[in-house]
């Protein structure tokens, strides 16, 4: 196991932050700082808690560091009771369903598929995915996705610019930090290649079965559970972004509302 010394100092790295930097966010000495990462200071839970806290780590790194300062974790990472997970997924279930005729997702940190609607599951079945498939993946390497999809450039660089952020979020993931490489090679350094500045708006066109969409989409996550699993999933909520879209989906799964 990686001693509590090292990872504090790796995270700090990935935060950029420097030693002072940490000690005045978490209101102790550098000297204190400096103490923990070589193992001269022994950290309280407190501390651990209060460090992982500002280096905004996630919340199984937030355990791995209370675990390598032989401290009991802070956050459930083995599955909760039903009745504890009960209103969580409640309100998961609660806001796909609402969200008919209009396609919504719950997907965990590496973009794998825990939930659908009826509309996203027809959306998605067209390219022949379904729950425990992850949409990076298919992103890459699925051809029916990806034919279906009109602006294939825009959306790949979109993609990728949304990982980045994920993996800046998420400090280190080896997922995200292989797919943010191999999109990389697909989309180049180049940056937005439209008309005039980008806009504040770039929809995913899709068109197949004799369907054409435009989508965008808005994230949701839990930012008030324990639990890491929760913690990590996310619900994205597809909207249509013009009125044919949004006819469309009306006409297709009004029945689904």
């Amino acid at each position: 196991m990686v001693d509590f010394g090292g990872i504090l100092k790796e995270w700090r790295g990935i935060r950029r932050m420097s030693q002072l930097d940490l000690a005045l966010t978490a209101e102790v000495s550098s000297r204190h700082i400096s103490f923990l990462e070589t193992g001269r200071a022994k950290a309280s839970r407190d501390m651990a808690l209060r460090l992982g806290e500002e280096l905004q780590m996630p919340l199984d790194m937030r355990n791995q560091l209370l675990l390598s300062a032989g401290l009991a974790p802070a956050y459930g990472s083995a599955p909760i009771s039903a009745e504890d997970r009960a209103p969580l997924q409640q309100a998961v279930d609660w806001m796909l369903e609402r969200h008919a005729p209009f396609p919504a997702l719950a997907i965990d940190h590496h973009w794998v598929l825990q939930g659908m609607n009826p509309p996203a599951a027809a959306l998605l079945a067209a390219s022949g995915l379904q729950l425990g498939d992850s949409l990076i993946e298919a992103l890459i390497v699925n051809q029916q996705l990806r034919s279906s999809l009109v602006n294939l450039d825009e959306v790949e660089a979109l993609i990728l610019h949304r990982l980045r952020s994920e993996l800046a979020s998420a400090g280190k993931d080896a997922v995200l930090a292989g797919a943010v490489a191999r999109l990389q090679r697909r989309v180049g350094s180049q940056g937005w290649q439209g008309p005039g500045e980008m806009p504040a708006v770039i929809p995913t066109h899709y068109r197949f079965n004799g369907v054409d969409l435009k989508l965008f989409s808005t994230l949701s996550q839990f930012t008030s559970t324990g639990d890491v699993a929760m913690s990590e999933l996310r619900l994205e909520l597809m909207f249509p972004a013009d009125a044919a879209s949004k006819e469309t989906l009306l006409s297709l799964f009004s029945g689904s509302a």
